[in-house]
This record gives C-alpha cells, structure tokens and sequence, in this order.
C-alpha cells in the first residue's frame, strides 16, 4: 500500500539524518571564476565533508555565461547576490588560485570579515 502524503508535505527518508550531523555546516565558496574549475573541485570536497556549499550562479568571465554582458548593474546586483550568500554561511572558503585575488573577491573577503565570518583560504 502507498502511504499518501498531504499537498505540500513532503516524505523524510527514514534515516536520513544517518551520515549528518543535526545542522550540517554552510560553507561559502569565493575567489575569481576565470578559476571556475577549482570552484567544481572545492565544491566537491565540501560536499564530500557533508557541508553545505554556495557557490557562485553566474560566471562573469566567461565567454559563453558572461554577466558582464547584461551590464554592470546586473554584475553589481550579482556581486551583493554573493554577499547574501556570505550572510548565510557559517564559514567562507577563499579559492586563492596562484595567489590572485581580483577586485569582487577582495569585496567579498572584507564583507565577510566586517560580518564577522570566519575565512578559510585554499591554496592552489
């Protein structure tokens, strides 16, 4: 028999709650994306520790997914997008690729820092 499920109710797996704990931590993801493979692979490692990740939605350096092409507003308006997500993260992870670190990351690193997050920085 199919137990049936109110409208707007959905089904926990029982056991789901196995290999997490209670709250599993949010981790930020920050750093330039002309590295958006390095973002793939810190994703995938968080994601492995049982984190919670966000990541950036919109690459702006690149040729095909530029946000610099719908115009400075939408990069601005993309950039405090960021933020919000800085807000919600217990943590924020720095994806220093070669040492660089451009003008958006800087502003997301000093957000964070004025927000009081702690920062965690990955050497690549």
């Amino acid at each position: 028999m199919v137990e049936r499920v109110p409208p707007g109710r959905a089904v926990v797996p029982v056991g789901y709650r196995r290999w997490l704990p209670e709250k599993p931590k949010i981790v930020c993801l920050c750093g330039s994306t002309r590295f958006m493979d390095t973002f793939f692979e810190a994703g995938w490692l968080e994601t492995l520790k049982g984190h919670i990740v966000l990541s950036v939605g919109v690459v702006t350096t690149s040729a095909d997914h530029a946000g610099e092409a719908l115009g400075a507003e939408v990069v601005e308006m993309l950039d405090e997008l960021h933020w919000r997500k800085i807000d919600l993260a217990d943590e924020v992870l720095v994806l220093n690729v070669g040492g660089y670190v451009g003008f958006s990351t800087q502003r997301e690193i000093d957000y964070a820092e004025s927000q009081g997050k702690p920062i965690r920085y990955w050497e690549v």
